[in-house]
């Protein structure tokens, strides 16, 4: 189980049309637009101490191919050293993986392709390294979604998928509870503790976090991160007082 000292706080940059949005339980069509500039966005957080941040390409993730990526690549390059960025959304081929790579990104979350084929995550933990690739597990009624969480996608077994991806030689996981995002009621902790209790890698969080409070119970749990997006945006969540919290 990973230690607190390890704990990640990634906050979110959502993009549809190259606009900063958060969705409601992954529905596009319960999208809130926060009409800000994601650039001047990244910075922001980065000025207010983030070391992680964490950006996806909604469009990339329905469409299955990168949308976003000059978007994505602008916000990569304008924070420079100033933190990493941890980049998901539409990475379906190995050659859409290696183009955010060698764009900037720390990290690429993989999904639909990763769970629809296990040698696929393998192989690019063999190219790159495992501490550059994630696997997203969304899950919706215990199932890991792909398919830009599409109603009626068909699913993994949470736990099915975590262990499978674990002996493709994936360590660190992204875990949504899709009823949880974007809604501000608080992480599903009995689900991620557990994903956590597998002990098949280091579990990010994500869905739900709207307080500090749910960011220490996710770390007290044995998470190694979380991801938070709409309290932040909705300044249910100062950035400086939550990264001090878990520091």
């Amino acid at each position: 189980m990973a230690g607190a000292s390890t704990f990640e706080l990634l906050p979110a940059i959502d993009l549809i049309g190259g606009r900063v949005v958060r969705l409601r339980e992954g529905d596009f069509a319960r999208a809130t637009d926060y009409g800000a500039d994601p650039v001047e966005v990244a910075r922001a957080f980065v000025a207010a101490g983030a070391a992680w941040i964490h950006i996806v390409d909604l469009d990339g993730a329905r469409s299955g191919t990168r949308v976003q990526a000059e978007v994505v690549r602008g916000i990569v390059s304008s924070v420079g050293e100033g933190a990493r960025c941890q980049v998901a959304g539409g990475l379906r081929a190995a050659t859409d993986v290696v183009a955010a790579l060698g764009d900037g990104a720390a990290r690429v979350v993989l999904g639909t392709a990763a769970l629809g084929d296990p040698s696929f995550s393998q192989r690019l933990v063999e190219e790159h390294g495992n501490a550059r690739i994630v696997v997203a597990l969304d899950i919706r009624d215990g199932l890991a979604l792909g398919d830009g969480w599409r109603v009626g996608a068909p699913g993994i077994p949470a736990a099915d998928a975590l262990r499978t991806q674990a002996a493709a030689g994936v360590t660190t996981f992204a875990v949504t509870a899709i009823d949880r995002d974007g809604l501000l009621g608080g992480p599903d902790l009995d689900l991620l503790e557990r994903l956590v209790g597998l002990d098949c890698g280091r579990i990010i969080a994500s869905g739900g976090v709207t307080t500090i409070d749910d960011l220490l119970a996710v770390r007290a749990i044995g998470c190694s991160g979380a991801i938070v997006g709409r309290a932040l945006y909705e300044g249910r969540i100062s950035l400086p007082d939550a990264l001090a919290a878990v520091d």
